[in-house]
């Protein structure tokens, strides 16, 4: 008998989300709004993800070119002493490869150490404006389930209650509002959390190429001033 019932009971959902061809229709509208308050700020964070990721994927894409003949460019004018006319190439290259090196060829004449001091502290501030929010990224992957979480423990706290309230009168309908609410913010904030999870280490991923770029350039801007001293 109990099995029965639960069978007439899954022909019963399948028929409630099932369309005329058989295919499955999902309302993901309903869904949305039967999750309540914690499914909209599932919504907010994850179009916050969305967001921080396509911002910052193209701003630190933006960042990671360096013209190829950049820094060839630079040794020559630095062989040739026309230290104004490499400045003058950094400033109109708007990159962090041209503010670092733009910040070297401003302190040469200083000791050595001095200069390379300098070009590590203009590229960590660069680094550092490249990871502007993507942290975000990283609240949201680890929040969002969490949120999740709490609509479950909530929905079922609703059920349990309606169960209590309704007393000998308990019938399917009352008890799958709670639950409904239970399983759809848990699935929501599981979703959100693992794009966001996935955006942040893409980002993270970027901006590390962009570091080792960074790092590379400095080296061979420091080998070019040791250069003329051979």
């Amino acid at each position: 008998m109990i099995s029965g019932f639960i069978l007439l009971q899954i022909n019963e959902a399948a028929e409630a989300v099932t369309g005329t061809e058989g295919e499955i229709t999902l309302p993901i509208l309903d869904l949305v709004m039967k999750g309540g308050w914690i499914m909209a700020i599932i919504g907010v964070l994850s179009i916050i993800a969305f967001y921080i990721f396509f911002e910052r994927y193209f701003i630190i894409g933006r960042a990671a070119r360096l013209d190829k003949n950049f820094m060839n460019n630079i040794r020559t004018y630095i062989h040739d002493g026309k230290l104004e006319s490499a400045q003058a190439l950094c400033d109109t290259n708007r990159s962090p490869f041209g503010r670092m090196i733009g910040k070297g060829l401003s302190r040469i004449g200083k000791p050595l150490n001095d200069i390379n001091a300098a070009i590590e502290t203009v590229g960590k501030l660069e680094v550092s404006k490249l990871e502007k929010n993507v942290a975000g990224l990283a609240t949201i992957a680890g929040a969002a389930p969490m949120l999740g979480f709490l609509g479950t423990v909530i929905g079922m706290i609703r059920a349990f209650y309606d169960m209590s309230m309704a007393g000998n009168n308990i019938n399917i309908e009352l008890l799958s509002r709670g639950i409904y609410q239970a399983m759809i913010t848990t699935v929501g904030g599981l979703i959100v959390g693992i794009i966001a999870y996935i955006f942040y280490n893409i980002l993270v991923s970027r901006i590390q190429k962009v570091v080792y770029k960074l790092e590379n350039t400095a080296s061979d801007f420091m080998d070019m001033l040791y250069e003329p001293a051979k």
